[in-house]
């Protein structure tokens, strides 16, 4: 991703770099990156949980600035792949969140007085794929879910979790191919 600083286009990696010297500039890539990453994990977590993750996720990425890729321009890779490692540390969070949306059909982001996300009442409206979910593996979920959700592609994701592309594609293959079954149960009322 690239803005423009002074007149000049900036990209991650240039800020990222900067950061080194001057750590204020970090504050930026935050103003960049956050919104969307807070909308990612709202979704993931619920919104009791995503400002403490974003915070988490930007305050590690900030302590391991030094080893990002300079090479890399765009640091939303980078930033998605610390946030699902701290959303997997607050797994039973995220697997007791879809059990409410199960049972209940409400999503707590619709408590009066609390903007919802755009499309996140599609898990509190449809129990079926929120079971579907709760039953992946963990590593299918962060796939699907980064591809789905934060709308990163193949490459993006390999990178975010450190896995190859072919990974990748393998793990949203059995994560599309098991919702499909599961929603197909549902539907014949299996």
């Amino acid at each position: 991703m690239t803005i423009f600083c002074e007149d000049v286009e900036v990209d991650d990696a240039a800020l990222i770099e900067r950061s080194l010297n001057e750590p204020d500039v970090f504050a930026i890539l935050f103003d960049r990156h956050a919104p969307l990453l807070h909308r990612y994990v709202t979704r993931r977590l619920g919104p009791s949980e995503a400002e403490d993750v974003v915070a988490d996720t930007f305050l590690a990425a900030f302590q391991r600035r030094s080893d990002y890729d300079r090479g890399r321009s765009d640091a939303r890779p980078w930033l998605y792949g610390i946030a699902s490692n701290v959303i997997g540390k607050r797994r039973r969070t995220e697997k007791n969140l879809y059990r409410a949306y199960i049972r209940s059909g409400v999503h707590p982001a619709e408590i009066p007085g609390i903007q919802v996300e755009d499309g996140i009442n599609t898990l509190a409206v449809n129990r079926p794929l929120v079971q579907a979910l709760l039953k992946l593996k963990r590593a299918d979920r962060d796939v699907l879910l980064l591809v789905a959700w934060a709308e990163l592609n193949y490459r993006e994701v390999a990178d975010a979790l450190a896995i190859p592309v072919g990974t990748v594609a393998s793990r949203l293959n059995r994560a599309r191919l098991q919702i499909r079954q599961a929603l197909n149960q549902e539907e014949r009322g299996e």
